[in-house]
């Protein structure tokens, strides 16, 4: 009897003194600094996967295995075009900002439509009471998505508050995650985020990673060279499924517009005219033909995707103010890309079907082939 009660109270004290332990080793590495560690990590990746299906329902989720090291801790309201995004913490002092993708509302996929490009510094009217200011890049020519701009400045207002209600309590490091239209937005706090920081309106010893996982394309070159120029040293990854269609989005029309100042089509007109008969005409008819067909293209899809769906955007934003559009719809691939390369093995268990168009594109399908990385 003695002998087990003397077990008893050595296990007891050495489940105590291991607690004690695990919370002075979580706050010294809070108080000396920064845990989170630049490059890929597969293992980080696969935990944000999880954490992103968490936002399906049951039948949905339950089919991804929960995170391992996290855990949830708050879930922000639906606000702006059906948006939401939760806050997860690990032991490590580690926390994670994950955005929701697209629901099933009509209001959801009005933000992934709506996809007339704004500059990427300005400022939106996006309701009766809300006014958003922001500044993503120090590139004038930088330009980005509408839609998830507008989910952006619904969002930040509480991704703000959060972090600083983190930071004193001496957390500084930020994972920040979301799969499709939530990795689109995703690229776009990022921008934000990092942007404040260069303005001194956030502590400039705070570090983010970012996880963007399945996220379409979400600006031009311009926004791309900034966001990869900030984040070129390990902080930022895009992943994306070679099978999935959704990070061949959106629709890129590139014209004579949007190559760097200098150039050679700016003056081609102009040496055309130095050229003798009949060499000058020939080769403005071939430079027209393939210069106004891009410029017809861009226009039409401006207004399709800009000025004919901003009239639905005001329906469901009362108060919304349409802003005035960048002149490009020039989409490109943004960040350092992690390609999930899918094989032989892969199209067995997730075969092409025209009928479910999503298959390449679920966590499930990520998650298969982020466990085979090396």
């Amino acid at each position: 009897m003695n002998n087990i009660l003397t077990r008893h109270i050595y296990k007891t004290f050495a489940m105590k003194k291991r607690t004690f332990i695990m919370i002075s080793v979580f706050f010294t590495l809070v108080s000396n600094g920064q845990v989170l560690k630049p490059g890929f990590e597969k293992s980080e990746c696969i935990e944000m996967l999880k954490i992103g299906a968490k936002f399906g329902d049951s039948l949905y989720s339950s089919k991804i295995p929960d995170p391992i090291n996290f855990r949830e801790i708050y879930q922000s309201p639906v606000t702006g075009l059906d948006n939401m995004w939760e806050l997860w913490m690990n032991d490590n002092g580690i926390a994670v900002i994950s955005i929701r993708g697209s629901t099933k509302q009509a209001t959801s996929w009005l933000a992934n439509f709506y996809a007339a490009m704004v500059p990427a510094n300005g400022e939106m009217q996006l309701s009766d009471s809300i006014h958003f200011n922001y500044h993503l890049t120090s590139n004038p020519r930088a330009a980005v998505h509408t839609g998830w701009l507008i989910c952006t400045g619904f969002l930040a207002p509480d991704i703000l508050y959060r972090i600083d209600s983190l930071y004193k309590t001496g957390i500084k490091d930020f994972i920040i995650t979301g799969h499709s239209q939530g990795g689109a937005i995703s690229f776009i706090v990022t921008s934000y985020l990092y942007s404040l920081q260069k303005q001194n309106r956030l502590p400039a010893d705070i570090r983010f990673k970012t996880y963007c996982i399945a996220a379409p394309k979400v600006g031009n070159l311009y926004f791309a060279y900034d966001y990869e120029a900030r984040t070129q040293f390990g902080w930022a990854y895009n992943v994306v499924n070679s099978a999935d269609w959704v990070p061949e989005c959106m629709f890129s029309i590139q014209t004579m517009n949007d190559f760097n100042n200098t150039n050679p089509f700016i003056n081609a007109k102009s040496y055309f005219k130095k050229l003798p008969f009949p060499k000058d005409l020939v080769l403005k008819y071939f430079y027209s033909r393939m210069d106004q067909p891009t410029r017809t293209a861009e226009y039409r899809f401006q207004e399709c995707l800009g000025n004919y769906l901003s009239e639905y955007v005001v329906k469901a934003l009362p108060g919304f103010k349409p802003p005035e559009y960048y002149n490009s719809m020039a989409y490109v691939r943004v960040g350092n890309t992690i390609v999930l390369q899918a094989d032989d093995d892969y199209y067995k268990l997730f075969p092409d079907n025209p009928n479910t168009i999503f298959v390449h594109h679920f966590h499930q399908a990520y998650l298969y082939l982020a466990e085979k990385l090396p």
